[in-house]
């Protein structure tokens, strides 16, 4: 029984090895620019008195801040060059002018000691003001210079409380001195002020925004976006899709950006030579509260509306950003000057903005377009994406069927022999 158990292990990971091998296909589908630069990040963390209040799993949102700061200081890559700047950590009296001036460097961007960042962090208490205005704009100072990636991971649970500079307006003026920073920002069980705010925030500089309810989400969202910083530089081109085909920009490979209103569709136009295969995806991000249960929809069309292929995922709240991908082969022609073939990728998403949300400007869309020489046949990418790997993944079940065939004939015979003696 132990050694069939074993056998039937070893083919479901052989399985699984095939699997993983073809769904994820080698070669770049976007251009990417490899920098040499350390890639920079900057966490900026609310210590303002509201921080002490006790409403995440049970702990005060200070405590779940240090605890996700723990364990992303211990799983930050090394090549991030990490710093942590503090809001309202420092003074504890009721003079506003003061108070909008407290922010401070907590760490140093640089090579990371865990040690020393962790035990600046283990210090901090729930203090002060809320100026999130003025700690971008230091954080922004902080990771000045350089060619690497710059981010900002801005953690806060309340609004600004230093107006009129407005941290929205503050964000637009770094995203206009095109110096490529991005700012992420996480809202601590926040209320609908708080979102909006936050929301802009992110939105000015092309970032994302994340509503934190418990303690492992927010470290979960804090590693992955300081992760992200150290992945190659890519940047992507803005774009302006169409409601119809006939009208829509036509793409290269590449990475592009664009806004899609709620459930509404986006047409762009790639041309595909014979001999060429169209790997496409796109992304929907839902960077404002939205109504649960919802998809997005990728369609790859003729110009007169004929399906070639699609690709369709679903979400149900829980994840802030929605993905699917398709790939269509054109077959090689014998006509050496047979023209390319004009498809239109067609975007749709299901999403619908909770009560009270605004719904303009519209989602922000990532697309993905690589146009790349074809498999030997088109059948090569057909059979969910296995292609040829079909033929081994016949042969591995017909193996692992065979086998368990024999091992059960040869213990029967064992057992009757063992009861003849």
């Amino acid at each position: 029984m132990i050694t069939r158990q074993r056998l039937a292990a070893g083919i479901c990971a052989l399985l699984a090895t095939l699997s993983a091998g073809v769904a994820f296909p080698a070669g770049a589908v976007a251009d990417e620019t490899d920098s040499t630069a350390s890639p920079k990040v900057e966490l900026v963390l609310d210590v303002s008195g509201s921080m002490s209040a006790k409403d995440i799993d049970g702990g005060s949102r200070m405590a779940a801040a240090k605890q996700a700061f723990d364990e992303v200081l211990d799983a930050t890559p090394e090549e991030v060059q990490l710093g942590i700047r503090t809001l309202g950590a420092n003074y504890h009296g009721n003079d506003r002018k003061t108070g909008c001036k407290d922010t401070a460097q907590l760490y140093p961007v640089g090579t990371l000691n865990r040690t020393e960042a962790k035990t600046a962090v283990a210090t901090l208490q729930p203090t002060g003001w809320t100026p999130i205005g003025p700690a971008l704009l230091k954080a922004a100072d902080d990771l000045n210079g350089g060619d690497g990636t710059r981010r900002i991971v801005l953690i806060s649970d309340g609004e600004d409380t230093c107006q009129p500079l407005d941290p929205c307006e503050v964000a637009r003026e770094i995203a206009a001195k095109g110096i490529g920073l991005t700012i992420d920002t996480l809202g601590l069980v926040p209320d609908a002020k708080t979102r909006d705010q936050l929301s802009c925030i992110a939105d000015a500089t092309g970032g994302t925004y994340t509503s934190v309810q418990h303690k492992e989400e927010l470290s979960d969202r804090v590693g992955q976006l300081v992760d992200r910083a150290a992945d190659p530089v890519v940047t992507p081109v803005a774009t302006d899709g169409t409601a119809q085909c006939s009208s829509a920009p036509t793409l290269k490979s590449g990475l592009y950006t664009d806004r899609e209103e709620f459930g509404k569709q986006r047409f762009y136009r790639v041309d595909v030579n014979p001999g060429q295969e169209l790997r496409a995806s796109v992304s929907v991000g839902a960077d404002r509260e939205v109504n649960p249960d919802y998809g997005v929809l990728l369609r790859a069309v003729t110009v007169h509306g004929r399906e070639i292929v699609r690709g369709e995922g679903t979400g149900n709240g829980r994840t802030d950003v929605i993905s699917t991908g398709l790939r269509y082969p054109k077959a090689e022609s014998d006509d050496d000057n047979a023209p390319a073939e004009t498809v239109c990728l067609q975007v749709t998403n299901s999403f619908s903005a909770a009560s009270g949300v605004k719904t303009t400007p519209g989602l922000p869309l990532e697309l993905t377009v690589d146009v790349v020489d074809a498999p030997s046949s088109s059948s090569d990418v057909a059979s969910f994406g296995l292609g040829r790997g079909w033929w081994l993944l016949g042969a591995l079940v017909l193996t692992g069927f065979v086998a368990g065939l024999l091992w059960g004939w040869l213990s029967r015979w064992r057992l009757a022999v063992w009861r003849t003696n």
